[in-house]
This record gives C-alpha cells, structure tokens and sequence, in this order.
C-alpha cells in the first residue's frame, strides 16, 4: 500500500516538474526558437488544444472534464492498489493528466480551452512534454504490476493446490 502523504508528495514533484518544464519552454522557446540536443532530439515548443498526437483539437473542455474525473479515480485506485508498482504506475498516470489539465485550466483561451504546452520533439515522433512521459511511464508500471501481481496469484494457487 502507498502511503497518502507519499502519494501527495510525489504527485506533488511530478506535477511541478511538468509545470516548470513548461513554463521554461514557453519563455525560452517563444518565437521559433528551437534548441537542438542530439540525433533527431530538440526542444521546439507547440500547443495542442486536443487530445493526444493532437487528434481532436477543440475538444480541449470535453477532455479536461474527462481528465478531471479520471485523476480522482487514478488517485482512489492508487491508495487501494495491492501492489506499489501499480500504485505509483496509477500516480504517474494522474499526474500526467492533472499537469495536462493545469494547461487547459490555466493557459491562454479561458477556463478549459487553454492548450497543452508540448516541446519534447524527435521529429520522427509526436512532439510531447513531461506529462505525456509520466502517462507513458505510469502505464508501463501499471501493466508491469498488473502482470506480476497476476503470476503471483497463480503461484498462490499452484502452491495452494500442489
């Protein structure tokens, strides 16, 4: 089980890390800015006012609302879960989307029609930003728990039977 003033802790620094990252992106990527780090990997900021690879642009209130729900049950789920790693891939999860949603809360366009700052770029791939990899990563942790904790049971079984 995670500890609630854990959960609120590191919830806490990934929503941070998001923001801040994002606020640097947006001053120091204004104009067209772009800074180049290696191979195909830059920074170059963009805005996406949709869903995720940008599908969906105007959607942006429908989906806030959508996150908003999802983040309360992401955080419910992360306290009940049997497991820490699917309790932290639960809570990377939710802070991913509550960053995303702080965007469309608080950014230019009015209460839920701000757009989602992104500047993680490989130009081979949707440009991204730290909430984006903390969904990616949360979900990798979820599934990774999920699975453990189910090759856990059946040896519970196997043993219980044998």
């Amino acid at each position: 089980m995670i500890q609630p003033q854990r959960l609120a802790v590191v919830l806490g620094c990934l929503v941070a890390c998001d923001q801040l990252t994002k606020a640097w992106a947006v001053s120091a990527l204004s104009e067209g800015h772009v800074v180049e780090l290696l191979w195909t990997l830059q920074f170059n900021l963009g805005y996406n006012s949709g869903i995720a690879f940008s599908q969906g642009q105007g959607l942006g209130p429908l989906v806030g609302l959508i996150a908003c729900v999802a983040v309360v049950f992401l955080v419910r789920s992360a306290l009940a879960a049997n497991s820490k790693l699917s309790a932290y891939g639960l809570l990377f999860i939710a802070s991913g989307a509550l960053g995303n949603v702080l965007d469309r809360i608080f950014r230019q366009g009015g209460f839920m029609r701000g757009s989602v700052v992104d500047f993680i770029d490989f130009q081979w791939f949707p440009i991204f930003n730290v909430a984006d990899s903390c969904i990616t990563v949360g979900a990798i942790a979820l599934l990774l728990g999920v699975f453990l904790e189910s090759r856990e049971q059946e040896e519970v079984v196997v043993q219980h039977e044998g």
